[in-house]
């Protein structure tokens, strides 16, 4: 989760989404020790606007919080199936044997702008709307969550990141990183200070999972 919002409205809305997101999940996706695998769509969704309508509304009590938002990707890993969910331009990557693909798709802008072909990958990375996001979690009472599945394997890595990375390190330059026979801890300090090397201009979130 990225928040955004002045002051501290953005970390407010971030930890909000990411502690509230986890509690709903562990309640409503298992049921009598079982994973209700059948309706994670529809678990997904209702956990996503449950996050939503909880940040809305701490923004809407006070003027300390208006405006107040976050993005939100999200990964669960189930048998040989991963389920990924966001919202925002944090982004889910997969690296497998058809190598280091996006599975999200950013609510940005600069994406609109690229699949319009407006403007090139390459020139969405220094835009000056790079940061405006279309759809974030928070802002407004309903929000739409787009939900990808994929088949993974074991050895295949999982990244999940907030664009504190991906604004300032390519993706070549980020699986090179994953390539690399270490462990994910190892791997996940030197993204972080990869991006930081180049930038440090923003917050850094980096989740890696080598999928066994």
């Amino acid at each position: 989760a990225d928040g955004m919002g002045g002051h501290n409205k953005g970390e407010v809305a971030s930890k909000l989404a990411v502690e509230n997101i986890i509690e709903f999940l562990k309640e409503n996706l298992l049921q009598s020790s079982n994973i209700k695998i059948d309706y994670i769509d529809d678990i997904i969704k209702q956990a996503y606007h449950n996050v939503n309508n909880i940040i809305y509304e701490k923004s809407m009590s006070s003027l300390e919080f208006e405006g107040m938002g976050t993005t939100l990707v999200i990964a669960i890993i189930y048998k040989d199936n991963l389920y990924v969910a966001n919202v925002g331009d944090s982004r889910c990557y997969l690296l497998n044997e058809n190598g280091f693909n996006k599975i999200t798709i950013d609510h940005s802008v600069v994406e609109e702008l690229v699949k319009a072909n407006i403007i090139t990958e390459e020139e969405a990375k220094t835009h000056p709307r790079r940061n405006h996001i279309t759809r974030a979690i928070g802002t407004d009472e309903m929000v739409i969550v787009d939900i990808f599945k994929k088949q993974i394997d074991a050895g295949n890595k999982i990244l999940l990141t907030s664009d504190g990375l991906t604004g300032f390190v390519d993706d070549n330059t980020i699986k090179d990183t994953l390539l690399k026979d270490e462990d994910v801890n190892d791997l996940t300090k030197e993204l972080i200070n990869t991006a930081n090397d180049v930038s440090g201009r923003d917050n850094i979130s980096v989740i890696l999972i080598e999928e066994k």
